[in-house]
Order: C-alpha cells, then structure tokens, then sequence
C-alpha cells in the first residue's frame, strides 16, 4: 500500500528558493511505496492561531482550521523545508504546526533546512517543536548550504539538479527510510 507524506513548503516570501528545492526533493526522495504531495503554505493562508480553544482539545470552530486538520490527518508522514531567518525558521511554518495538535502526533517528520550554512540553528529549533508535537525525528535530514555562486541576481538557483547534486544521495536516502519506517 502506498504512503502518504506531505511535503510543506514552510517559507512564504515572495523571492523564496523553495519551491524549487521542493519539487527537487519530491523527484529525489520518491520511492514506489511513497507518493510525496507538495503543501505550499503560501497557498493554505492559514490565520494565525485564532481559534478561542486550545489545539489539544481538538474542537476546532473555524473553517480554515477544520479545512487543515483534514488536510494533514491525510498524511502519514512529513517532510518539513524552512530557511533559516536570524537563526529560526519562519513564523507561517511554526503557525501551521501550532493551530494543530493530535494530527501530528506519532507521524515521522524530516526536517530540511536551508541558508547560508545550511540552516542548522533553524533545525535546531525546529526539533524542539517537533518533539513537543511528539513527531519522530527521521535520521536522514538535510542541511542545505546555499552557495553565492549557484544563484542568480535574484536569489534563485541558476541550475537547481547541479546545486543540490550533493544532497542527492541524502534525499534518496531518505526516501528508503521513509518507505521502511512506514512499511506495515
């Protein structure tokens, strides 16, 4: 049986590169037992936090939330990409974990970040969240260090596959653990 994992795009800026490392990571990470969806939290516009309960007691009044719970508990797992911004990730990303609670809770999670260094003070502060969510942690998870020289004026990658060619076998890794861990 095929597994379910989404991939959420955690970054909303107009001028991001992720939406490119997503679509490579999607291509790279696939496996047979593995169908892999791209959630682009530019396109959920999700509020942030305001339902009047609490996300643990699991009584959500508005739409949009109702409309997100559904989407996740779609999932069987997750693969999280994020920029790192002064040392975190972004605040829709955290925002789109917060306004739920139970719907995360026991799905393998991979946490791939992004920046001038790879994003590691990000990741770092991305495990706490995930381990309070009680999300497993996959050990494969991708630090991806952006080189000046495989941009453009614009921020984007001038050739995305030779940018993120040595991540290929960490993504491709990935995938494998992805289709062991959810194999039943």
């Amino acid at each position: 049986m095929t597994k379910k994992i989404g991939l959420i795009i955690g970054s909303t800026r107009p001028s991001r590169i992720s939406p490119s490392i997503a679509t490579w990571l999607q291509q790279n990470v696939a496996h047979d037992s593995l169908d892999i969806d791209l959630i682009d939290l530019a396109d959920i516009h999700l509020p942030f936090l305001d339902e009047a309960a609490m996300p643990s007691d699991n009584q959500y009044e508005l739409a949009h939330t109702k409309q997100w719970s559904a989407l996740i508990q779609g999932y069987d797992a997750f693969i999280l990409l994020f920029p790192q911004y002064n040392w975190g990730y972004p605040a829709p990303l955290k925002n789109a974990l917060d306004t739920l609670y139970w719907e995360w809770r026991g799905k393998p999670v991979s946490l791939v970040s992004y920046g001038g260094h790879g994003g590691f003070q990000a990741a770092l502060g991305m495990q706490l969240v995930v381990r309070g969510l009680k999300m497993p942690i996959m050990t494969n998870n991708l630090r991806i260090d952006l080189k000046k020289d495989a941009l453009d004026e614009n921020g984007q990658f001038k050739n995305t596959d030779d940018a993120l060619a040595p991540y290929a076998f960490s993504a491709q890794q990935l995938g494998a653990e992805f289709a062991h861990v959810l194999a039943d």
